[in-house]
């Protein structure tokens, strides 16, 4: 069954989780100009980066360097990532040039969140409590919940959707005891697990349990099936995405060395313009700024639309 959404929005994550994965220094120049790249291209969501700790993402030691440095342009959203409330101050000093809402962040494995954050189920729900309290008291209003980990694990296997359920239902508690609506929900495959049946089916019980919310698909690309899963996801309505350009980033706290990371922003987008779903994205303007992208970090990437192109461009040499 199919319920192709007309139009999707696009929220590109590749300044922020490209630049914290790469094992050498980039400049804060490089990381500016990638930005205001992306700027230009009808992009209208954009994560430029993460106000974390110095010590444990060197890559984002220049965070306030970047929000400082790059071009607003009308239309465009940006935002940055943050774990706790020192974060979260840091990126309030921008507040007139960043989007800045507050998210919980859950994880349906519960040996995900002990790897990772040093937190049972319980545990991690309390710590969300506090930071929920944190973001209100600093009159920054908490709209998103984010599920991580929520079509399988590395560490805990497959995850069913029942899971999934009941850490949304965590996550729907912790916002109802704050007086705060949801007004997105991120269901992130945070290792790769996810194959088009799982969407299918952790989109289905999602949706069959609380239909009036907002869904968001964040994919990786680690087994080759991301752009299959976000077919799989547009078949079912689901129109929010988040992805890199030119496939950008990783995740470093998988236990999987070398994996791609969040499905390319050019492939998506060249996906949807072929099913007739519009983004209000220049695709060719896209790819140049996936070809800078790959300047930067001195390497290629991960997308195949940057290597064979759109298909636009071909038709219109074809016709001339």
């Amino acid at each position: 069954m199919s319920d192709l959404p007309n139009r999707i929005d696009i929220y590109e994550e590749g300044p922020r989780e490209g630049f914290q994965i790469e094992p050498g220094p980039i400049a804060t120049a490089d990381k500016i100009a990638l930005i205001d790249a992306l700027s230009g291209t009808g992009i209208r969501h954009i994560q430029i980066c993460s106000f974390v700790s110095p010590k444990l993402v060197p890559g984002w030691a220049d965070a306030e360097d970047v929000a400082a440095g790059f071009t607003p342009q009308a239309g465009v959203s940006y935002n940055a990532l943050w774990f706790n409330e020192k974060g979260m101050n840091r990126a309030l000093a921008f507040r007139d040039r960043l989007s800045i809402t507050g998210s919980i962040s859950l994880a349906a494995s519960e040996a995900f969140s002990q790897r990772n954050l040093n937190r049972d189920r319980l545990g991690n729900i309390e710590a969300m409590r506090r930071q929920t309290a944190a973001h209100l008291a600093a009159g920054v209003k908490v709209e998103r919940i984010g599920v991580m980990a929520a079509f399988g694990c590395n560490f805990a296997g497959d995850i069913t959707p029942a899971q999934v359920i009941q850490t949304v239902e965590d996550g729907l508690g912790i916002a109802a005891e704050a007086d705060q609506t949801i007004s997105d929900l991120s269901l992130a495959d945070t290792m790769g697990w996810a194959t088009p049946a799982r969407i299918e089916r952790v989109v289905g019980e999602v949706r069959a349990r609380w239909p009036d919310l907002t869904l968001r698909l964040h994919l990786h690309d680690t087994r080759g099936l991301g752009i299959a899963n976000a077919h799989a996801g547009l078949r079912l309505g689901v129109a929010r995405y988040d992805s890199t350009v030119g496939g950008l980033g990783g995740c470093p706290f998988a236990a999987h060395k070398g994996a791609p990371g969040n499905i390319a922003t050019e492939e998506l987008v060249l996906l949807c313009e072929e099913m007739g779903i519009a983004t209000g994205i220049d695709l060719d303007a896209l790819i140049a700024a996936g070809h800078l992208a790959e300047r930067i970090v001195g390497h290629t990437l991960p997308s195949a639309t940057l290597r064979g192109g759109s298909l636009g461009g071909f038709r219109t040499r074809i016709a001339a």
